[in-house]
């Protein structure tokens, strides 16, 4: 499973507080820290307060890319913001991400094409969070046809089911596992999944505890990425275990150090 660390992100206090006194030091070590604890990208987000999140984009790709290898997953809600950071990204990078929203769509599935990115979907449009998995099956199917038309290889695309927060949403906790199962049924090639796991246990007062055991359920219904904190030892040990359990792995006595090194 592709692990995506999320902590270069600008809702967070003292990342926030680093891009907007554009102190290196804190955004390398954190993008240096979360890949030695096995990220395999590296999500960036600006935040939702930056005045000039153009120019924050570009600081964040280059101050990265100075001391780590990781490839980019670009995070915004602004398509202009993405395509600054693609412009500098050095290795493949992803968008996070479109909805199946027609204009989103026609915008950014492009611009994934042209700078050869991989796109991230979530399978939701104008009307808001899906009740059900039929619904996030409709907005998934009208992600695939999109990228289908526009010769984009579904190789690259993953499909975001939208994890909601268990304890006001509990109900939809299935409906995302049976999400993830089901979109592979969608095409061939088979569509990615990709869930932000953190926003499962918003709010809650066992998050380490409710983020692990969604994580390997998730992975045991065929899911491919995650967006999560790679700082918490025990989620990632979970997630090399289950797919050393689901036979994705080879056994050895240190097959958690071994996942980390690859």
């Amino acid at each position: 499973m592709l692990i995506i660390g999320e902590l270069i992100n600008g809702m967070f206090k003292d990342i926030g507080k680093a891009i907007n006194d554009r102190d290196k030091k804190v955004i390398q070590k954190i993008a240096q820290d979360q890949v030695a604890s096995g990220a395999g990208m590296l999500d960036v987000n600006t935040g939702p307060y930056e005045k000039n999140p153009k120019d924050a984009m570009k600081w964040l790709v280059d101050t990265i890319q100075e001391v780590c290898e990781a490839p980019l997953v670009l995070d915004s809600t602004k398509a202009d913001v993405i395509e600054e950071g693609l412009k500098i990204a050095r290795k493949k990078a992803m968008i996070n991400s479109t909805n199946s929203d027609d204009s989103r769509l026609d915008l950014l599935v492009p611009m994934a094409k042209k700078y050869k990115a991989s796109l991230i979907g979530l399978t939701m449009g104008k009307t808001g969070i899906p009740r059900d998995k039929d619904e996030r099956m409709e907005h998934a199917a009208k992600i695939v046809t999109k990228c289908q038309e526009a010769g984009f290889d579904l190789n690259e695309l993953y499909l975001d089911p939208i994890v909601l927060p268990i304890n006001v949403a509990q109900a939809q906790g299935t409906e995302v596992l049976e999400s993830i199962k089901e979109f592979k049924l969608l095409c061939e090639p088979q569509p990615k999944t990709v869930v932000g796991l953190s926003n499962a246990s918003q709010g809650t007062k066992n998050r380490p505890l409710i983020n692990r055991i969604y994580l390997v359920m998730a992975i045991a219904n065929g899911l491919s990425a995650a967006i999560l904190d790679p700082l918490d030892k025990g989620l990632v040990d979970a997630a090399i275990t289950a797919e050393l359990i689901l036979n994705k792995n080879i056994y050895c006595d240190s097959f958690l150090e071994a996942y980390r090194k690859k």
